[in-house]
């Protein structure tokens, strides 16, 4: 049995993304973050971190705890055999697409929302240099992007852990030049009108919903 514990956000989504994709049945409980349900002993004990998501394998009468966003994506497909080539130049393009999302759009996207939605006080040199740096990463993303349908040869683990900062920066930008990134918008589109996206985060926002009611 695979048990996901997680939180409708960017990083949160990303699991749920990719067991459906790979058709996997899992239990799914919802943590409640801004109740402070990451920081209670139980979730502790799966990710000491204290934050989401996290998940628990125990197929085949061994127990494996997985946190980190990007760690359980990789266990993922590497249980199933999916959505990461096995070996060769492939397998590192997929890899590099996957860690430039782990080292670039999700920390800088996530100090540019937090310091212009989130802080107590307004820091203009922040807010101007994570925004700044944001763009920068959702530029590169969309340039590759102009004669590709995917990040990397294949639909992949690159494309999932990227699709919902992506979609978060893009949201965040309105209309201050998210018309000037169309070939990363076109690709939003196509990995959230994949079957196994809508389900995830259909799954999510009811899941959410019966949680905090």
């Amino acid at each position: 049995m695979i048990d996901l514990y997680t939180w409708q956000t960017p990083n949160g989504e990303k699991p749920i993304l990719m067991l459906e994709e790979c058709g996997l049945d899992y239990g799914l409980h919802m943590i409640d973050i801004s109740a402070g349900e990451q920081k209670t002993p139980d979730f502790l004990a799966i990710n000491p971190n204290g934050k989401i998501p996290a998940l628990v394998d125990t197929d085949g009468g061994e127990r494996h705890a997985i946190f980190e966003s990007g760690a359980i994506l990789l266990y993922l497909a590497e249980k199933t055999g999916r959505l990461l080539p096995a070996s060769g130049p492939a397998r590192y393009q997929t890899l590099q697409w996957t860690f430039f999302q782990v080292g670039g759009t999700g920390p800088m996207l996530g100090q540019w929302h937090h310091f212009e939605n989130a802080a107590p006080e307004k820091i203009p040199y922040a807010i101007d240099r994570y925004k700044a740096e944001s763009l920068r990463l959702l530029g590169v993303l969309d340039a590759h992007l102009k004669d590709r349908e995917w990040l990397a040869a294949n639909y992949s683990i690159a494309d999932i852990i990227n699709f919902g900062w992506v979609r978060s920066g893009l949201s965040g930008l309105k209309d201050e030049g998210a018309s000037d990134l169309a070939a990363l918008m076109a690709w939003t589109e196509r990995v959230g009108s994949r079957p196994a996206a809508k389900r995830a985060i259909d799954k999510l926002d009811q899941a959410k919903r019966a949680k905090t009611g």
